[in-house]
């Protein structure tokens, strides 16, 4: 991977924002590569449905919109590399990106990692995850037809999943810190399930362990409403939010907020010239694909300026 050569832009992430900005840029004639650890799409790309992306007035499958933007990125010259970024410099006025060990120069630098699944922590989520603890409903759901299962949460996503969960489990149980947070609609729609007796809400509930039998997840211990009890399960799907990926960063200069999130002006830069940061990972984002997407687009004209403004400065 370690090459003399400087690429015009490098783009950490492959989800919905960086793909947007490197359909801009390649657009453009600029030299545009993206490097992802993960899975191309990002979050989006393991969601089941996406209702509220602009175009699909029937929703669109996650996956397929993720398809979707990484073959558009592609068509105009998109280059997708996996590789994990571990520290990020300015080197003689160039940006060095160290990936999976080895240096790599650009010109620009998009950042546009997103967030990750939060966790509980609790003893037993990490121990058993993959084995009866999940955070992807999509990935895993299928695992448990016919089987009763845990949603932990009370937003948007919980209640979503927990109604995309219902098409294979026997029985949900939904366990909520305080209230339900999501939206009315969703909320109207979790109703309907919650009458037919496919979901059990649990308000005002805490997760103490989630304990296994045999190896096997058997039994989520919590506190609900001050008493302690035990809810009988097969497994786990936790919902909680996210937390911005941004873990990479630490030691370097870019600014970020208390959340950990980076800091940007208006035209999408950090505070270091010529290194830009859009979507989930960026502070004051609203955590959606729709936004997500539009300020990929304006990191990509910001870059594009930049790239000007460096030329002629030359």
């Amino acid at each position: 991977m370690t090459s003399d050569s400087v690429k015009d832009v490098v783009m950490i992430g492959a989800g919905p924002s960086a793909l947007t900005a490197a359909v801009y840029t390649t657009r453009e004639d600029i030299d545009t590569t993206l490097y992802e650890k993960a899975a191309v799409g990002g979050l989006a790309a393991i969601t089941d449905m996406v209702d509220n992306y602009p175009g699909f007035p029937d929703g669109i499958e996650g996956m397929k919109l993720a398809e979707q933007l990484e073959k558009q990125a592609k068509r105009f010259g998109a280059k997708i590399e996996y590789g994990d970024v571990s520290a990020v410099r300015v080197q003689d006025g160039l940006k060095v990106l160290t990936i999976d060990g080895q240096d790599v120069k650009a010109k620009a630098v998009l950042i546009a990692t997103g967030s990750d699944y939060g966790k509980i922590n609790v003893p037993g989520e990490a121990e058993y995850y993959a084995r009866g603890v999940h955070y992807c409903a999509t990935c895993d759901g299928a695992f448990y037809r016919d089987r009763p299962i845990a949603v932990i949460g009370g937003g948007n996503s919980a209640v979503q999943e927990s109604i995309f969960l219902t098409r294979f489990a026997s029985h949900i149980d939904l366990l909520v810190r305080s209230r339900i947070k999501a939206s009315d609609v969703l909320q109207r729609d979790l109703k309907a399930y919650i009458d037919s007796g496919k979901i059990t809400v649990h308000l005002n509930t805490t997760i103490d362990e989630i304990a296994a039998t045999d190896g096997k997840v058997s039994v989520v211990k919590v506190t609900e409403n001050g008493e302690p009890r035990e809810v009988a399960v097969d497994g786990v799907f936790i919902f909680v939010g996210l937390k911005p990926n941004t873990g990479f960063l630490a030691g370097t200069d870019i600014e970020l907020d208390e959340r950990g999130l980076i800091k940007t002006d208006l035209r999408l830069q950090t505070n270091i010239p010529g290194i830009f940061a859009s979507g989930d990972v960026r502070s004051g984002a609203t955590m959606q694909i729709a936004s997500a997407v539009g300020e990929g687009a304006s990191a990509a004209l910001s870059i594009r300026e930049y790239l000007e403004e460096i030329e002629k400065a030359a």
